[in-house]
């Protein structure tokens, strides 16, 4: 009788909850270590004085990737959660009660672009089609592939749009469009990818379609209903979740993979997968284990880090939409910041979430639940007297670009930073997001799957293929299960 083979996951994120589903669906025996008290990785909640924040992701964009995940197991996304289309999907303010509201249909988006410039509609037409046409490339082929070989991106579709890969999304977007503000509407969603426009290849125009071809939904309760979804599927399947588990030690013997130490304790595995910080799980080998090193590492372009704050508001806050944007000041130079010169930015872009203009059920009545963040470069300094200088930064702007009061109906405040990012989640130099999606670091490029020394050890999560974000952890779970099923089934 054939053994079953015990696979030991390392963090319970979107992509190592994924993972654990089709492994045991496969058959195998799973057991998932996280090092928190609550499972979800990045995507934890705060929970205070009646309020209920989401602590990591805020956005619920590609639904389609989430509908074919929960498919895979004969369920759909209303089995775990409820959805609801946000209109507008966003705000973008450019000044002083002045911005732009994205609605939820496209026709009505080339109606906002008409009227800020006229003729942009027909360009912007043009433009998603081509968008649609990348996302069915990218999202429904490419990205599901492993990142094994460059010939997997070589296939007759992008052997004819290979200039795509060498011209940015910048180029491509200020080629037609003169508005500075419709440029920025445009150019926004690849910042999802962690990198600069004048540095995304113009294939990414497929995020311009989850934007406005998609649109963008909430899960009522916020963004940790869908891990709590996928937890109860994750259990339904047999997987088992160990929460408060630090794992201190990977151990190999004669290059394969035979055991993680967590909390002291030796735990065998034939298998160990780590949706873990790629680079901390490595330093989890000893030396001659690992695949990439120190030099490696400070080599790569990293997605930005994030100084985030939750505010509680007795009261609620006028001309803001459920997420809104400000964009009052140069992004190119708060990018200089981030990855040129990195430093903290003299006056950052921001953005603010408030989730209880939708979702009445986090925040109690009458009150406004907030989530502020400013992309910042990982690995700069962070004090207290620093998060407090950018929130009195951006409270102030905020007040003056929507015209209202606020400070004085703030009930509480928490934050979240870089110390905070390399203490919860061993996230290197405290990045947010993982690794930039540039020309460079795409697919094959991208820090391995299955390890370069160790056997029966592989990766999955915002490090490696495809890359950062919430739809591309949910199939790096898929890719990483695939390859372990793949090996182990033909033995």
């Amino acid at each position: 009788m054939k053994k079953t083979k015990t696979i030991t996951i390392i963090g319970s994120g979107f992509s190592a909850l994924a993972a654990s589903c089709y492994l045991a669906q496969k058959g195998f025996q799973v057991t998932i270590l996280e090092k928190n008290k609550t499972v979800g990785g990045r995507a934890r909640q705060l929970i205070k004085d009646g309020f209920t924040f989401d602590i990591g992701p805020t956005w619920y964009w590609m639904p389609d990737v989430f509908e074919k995940f929960f498919a895979d197991f004969g369920k759909k996304p209303s089995d775990y959660y409820s959805l609801e289309k946000l209109n507008p999907a966003y705000e973008v303010y450019f000044d002083t009660l002045n911005s732009i509201e994205i609605p939820d249909n496209f026709p009505d988006i080339l109606s906002i672009f008409e009227k800020e410039e006229e003729g942009s509609s027909h360009y912007l037409d043009l433009f998603l089609k081509e968008a649609k046409f990348n996302y069915d490339v990218a999202i429904k082929d490419l990205v599901y592939r492993p990142g094994i070989t460059f010939t997997e991106l070589i296939t007759p579709v992008t052997i004819r749009k290979v200039n795509q890969f060498f011209t940015s999304i910048r180029t491509k977007v200020r080629k037609k469009i003169k508005s500075h503000k419709l440029r920025q509407i445009m150019e926004f969603p690849v910042l999802f990818l962690g990198a600069k426009p004048s540095d995304t290849p113009s294939f990414y125009s497929f995020m311009n379609y989850a934007d406005f071809g998609l649109g963008t939904w909430h899960p009522k309760g916020g963004m940790y209903q869908v891990i709590q979804g996928m937890v109860e599927l994750a259990e339904s399947l047999g997987v088992k979740i160990e929460t408060n588990q630090n794992v201190e030690k990977i151990n190999v013997e004669n290059g394969v993979v035979k055991s993680v130490v967590s909390n002291g304790i030796t735990l065998a595995s034939d298998i160990v997968l780590s949706g873990a910080d790629y680079h901390h799980t490595e330093t989890l080998l000893d030396e001659k284990y690992r695949g990439y090193s120190e030099k490696y590492w400070d080599s790569k372009v990293f997605a930005p880090s994030s100084l985030l704050f939750y505010v509680g508001f007795d009261r609620k806050i006028d001309r803001v939409s459920h997420h809104t944007l400000f964009f009052d000041t140069d992004f190119d130079v708060h990018a200089n910041a981030i990855y040129d010169n990195p430093k903290w930015p003299d006056k950052p872009l921001f953005y603010a979430s408030f989730p209880s203009k939708t979702d009445s059920t986090v925040a109690p009545e009458g009150a406004e639940a907030g989530i502020f963040l400013i992309p910042i470069a990982p690995g700069i300094e962070d004090t207290p007297e620093i998060r407090e200088k950018y929130f009195q930064n951006i409270i102030n702007r905020f007040e003056t670009l929507t015209n209202q009061n606020v400070s004085k109906n703030i009930i509480f405040r928490e934050s979240y930073c870089v110390n905070d990012f390399v203490n919860d989640y061993n996230s290197y130099k405290g990045n947010a997001y993982g690794l930039a999606n540039i020309l460079t670091q795409t697919a094959f490029l991208r820090p391995k799957i299955k390890s370069k020394k160790v056997e029966n050890l592989y990766f999955t999560g915002q490090l490696t293929v495809p890359g950062p974000g919430v739809p591309p952890s949910l199939i790096s779970g898929k890719i990483v299960s695939d390859l372990i099923n793949k090996k182990f089934s033909e033995q």
